[in-house]
């Protein structure tokens, strides 16, 4: 294999995953959900299914689909919310079952310019419905109370706004839920802490009657199909690439996920789970519940309906629970709601950090994202960071590289021999072929010697292009001067530029033995279509490909100068 088709089999490759790209965009595209009034909650038989859980039987055992009952906590009307702020998080609170209505994300705006608005996940407005609930459900068949996430709470101290003091590294807000006549109180506190994006969630159960409390608790989400993000260009919209849908782990089945498309389809919509967590994920930021550790779960995902409106749930319920007389429980559960920061997510549970998704190059992207953020660490920068990484392979691959580049001088220096053959055998491929083999042997040249280097850094494109698209870390990261954000494209095309020439004086420096002219010139021009292409992708990643070329024309270079020879004289004289 010589240099030439190298550089085919580069232009395959990548028009092959532009291609993969575009396939996967259109496989994940969501439909536009039409804004419109909720007029009135659903009946019961409007539902297909309710966004209240199964109860449990006192055997322990659960019906394999959510009951369908009257239940209009889907969409009715919020009451009055609990404001409650940190650092970090702005939510709403509704005190029916003390659902978490909106989440504000201080620290990230949508967009990297001034009066940007803050990234919002939970949200009442129709388009955009998503709630994250928790509650208890009494067991079937008895006539114990239990609050539901529909269930009344009131604060304890009757506060309706909560914020973190500077100084104070903990917030606790208590909620209070009692059914007097049956002898039933919960207390259900929410607990933040400073420079985090985890909530925890504690329930006191407490049995105050005569006689043994069963039930089972619950978290769950429920979420609108949201709009379709704009198609900006046929490759460079990132939300249109990532999942947006649900995802969960167990023990058993390690990490499992599922587009809002999936959701009816799936026969299987229940797993007995330990160790495990459910979870709502987008591009770059995630919201999941996250039980008890070392209970059994039940994992449930279902569609709701009414009046045309369609919601999604994924519900995590645990195990039967007994009180007895005069006893109080308390259970503990986290919900996280914040980017996919990797080191804090598994901080809270290790396998949290599959939520994000690297695609088919994970073996590759979480290695380089470890590496990128070491350097980061070192550097200060992620741009200087990305440079280094080349630098850092470059360095690795030298010795593979100076083969292939003294390979490609010893073809550039028998350019006029291998034209002499050319001329000598006319049409006779076969002849020629034989002879510019013998001359390949006599002059010791391995045409396949270079291949490695060049295919080498390829996977690491494409790594990075998912490291890119779905590290939050990286998101509107600034390097310098005009780039100010390398996830999203070079606003003045001074990279995607310096690109293109970079490719050129590549092409220019590659030998193309035994080409004719139609294929030199379909060649010159690869590098015009890719760099004019990668115009488009995201600037850190044309900043990868420009210092490997450039690092690359100047090692070739100086392997040039000791190891090539001087032109050969043809063997046909003019």
């Amino acid at each position: 294999m010589n240099q030439t088709r190298t550089f085919l089999l580069f232009a395959w490759l990548l028009v092959a995953f532009l291609l993969f790209m575009e396939w996967s965009k259109t496989g994940s595209e969501t439909t536009p959900v039409v804004k419109e009034a909720i007029s009135s909650p659903p009946s019961a038989t409007q539902n297909q299914a309710s966004d209240l859980p199964a109860a449990p039987s006192v055997a322990g055992s659960s019906a394999n689909l959510p009951a369908i009952a009257n239940s209009d906590g889907v969409f009715a009307k919020t009451v009055q919310t609990i404001s409650i702020q940190t650092d970090l998080l702005k939510l709403q609170i509704d005190p029916r079952g003390v659902s978490l209505v909106s989440t504000e994300l201080l620290k990230y705006p949508v967009e990297k310019k001034a009066g940007s608005p803050n990234v919002v996940l939970q949200d009442t407005k129709e388009v955009d419905f998503f709630v994250a609930q928790s509650g208890l459900i009494a067991a079937a068949g008895t006539k114990k109370a239990a609050p539901t996430h529909e269930s009344l709470f009131s604060v304890e101290n009757g506060q309706t706004a909560f914020r973190l003091a500077d100084g104070q590294n903990t917030l606790e807000v208590p909620f209070v839920w009692q059914d007097a006549a049956q002898g039933i109180k919960v207390r259900k506190i929410l607990i933040l802490t400073r420079g985090s994006y985890a909530v925890k969630v504690k329930q006191e159960i407490s049995n105050a009657s005569a006689s043994i409390w069963q039930g089972a608790a619950y978290e769950q989400f429920i979420r609108a199909q949201p709009p379709a993000p704009p198609k900006h260009s046929m490759f460079t919209n990132p939300e249109s690439f990532s999942l947006v849908g649900a995802a969960w782990y167990t023990e058993q089945d390690k990490f499992s996920k599922k587009k809002f498309a999936d959701f009816a389809a799936d026969d299987k919509p229940i797993q007995e789970a330990n160790n495990s967590w459910i979870s709502m994920v987008q591009h770059h930021f995630v919201s999941a519940w996250i039980p008890s550790a070392n209970q059994k779960q039940l994992i449930t995902t279902a569609t709701l309906q009414d009046a045309g409106k369609t919601r999604y749930l994924i519900r995590s319920q645990g195990p039967l629970l007994q009180i007895e007389p005069g006893k109080m429980r308390t259970l503990d559960a986290t919900l996280w709601v914040g980017p996919k920061l990797q080191e804090d997510l598994e901080k809270i549970d290790p396998s949290l950090k599959k939520t994000l998704d690297y695609g088919y190059v994970t073996v590759i992207s979480e290695p380089l994202f470890w590496l990128l953020s070491l350097l980061h660490s070192w550097i200060g920068n992620w741009g200087w960071a990305i440079i280094a990484i080349v630098v850092l392979l470059k360095l690795a691959l030298y010795k593979l590289s100076a083969a292939q580049y003294k390979s490609m001088a010893k073809m550039r220096a028998i350019q006029p021999r291998l034209e002499a053959l050319k001329e000598r055998y006319g049409d006779d491929r076969q002849a020629y072929s034989t002879a510019m083999m013998d001359l390949y042997k006599k002059e010791k040249i391995n045409p396949a010697g270079g291949c490695l280097p060049m295919l080498i850094p390829l996977p690491i494109f494409f790594a990075l292009y998912w490291v890119l698209l779905e590290s939050v870390e990286l998101r509107q990261a600034p390097w310098m001067g005009w780039i100010q954000n390398l996830t999203a494209p070079d606003p003045y095309f001074i990279l995607p530029a310096m690109n293109l020439i970079v490719m050129f004086v590549t092409q220019r420096l590659t030998p193309m033995p035994g080409m004719d002219p139609m294929q030199k010139k379909v060649m010159q021009f690869m590098p015009l279509m890719f760099g004019v292409l990668m115009a488009f992708f995201p600037a850190g990643l044309v900043l990868y490909w420009v210092t490997n070329g450039l690092l690359g024309i100047i090692q070739q270079q100086v392997i040039n100068k000791r190891h090539g020879d001087k032109p050969a004289t043809p063997l046909i004289a003019k």
